[in-house]
């Protein structure tokens, strides 16, 4: 049974940083691509963040390039998104899904996903 688990959620207030974890079991996470994903109330699903297979590849939204980060460990099978100068608009549940080796921006291109972490930065 494929697993994605969040973590590392929580309130901020803006300008802080947080690291969010998603550690993942049941796949073969050194073959599997990641992706973190974000909804704000209201709104659609968005991409965040993607990271390939080797970790050789990342891409980010617009909204996020040079505060966001994200990364992978693949010896503890958990992929890691590092968040800094946090802003208002970055409150939402953030999302890990998990593909076959090469990251997308398309969520419907990811086959697992996790159950959510959320961030709230106030400001």
């Amino acid at each position: 049974q494929v697993q994605l688990v969040e973590s590392g959620g929580g309130l901020v207030q803006a300008g802080a940083s947080l690291r969010l974890s998603c550690a993942v079991s049941g796949r073969t996470f050194s073959r599997s691509a990641m992706g973190w994903f974000r909804q704000a109330p209201g709104k659609e699903r968005a991409f965040v963040a993607a990271i390939n297979w080797s970790g050789g590849s990342t891409y980010y939204a617009d909204s996020v390039k040079g505060r966001f980060t994200i990364s992978r460990d693949n010896a503890k099978n958990t992929v890691y998104l590092q968040m800094n100068s946090l802003k208002f608009e970055d409150t939402a549940v953030y999302y890990c899904a998990a593909r076959y080796l090469s990251g997308s921006y398309a969520s419907d291109e990811y086959d697992s996903w996790g159950q959510g972490t959320q961030v709230t930065v106030s400001s």
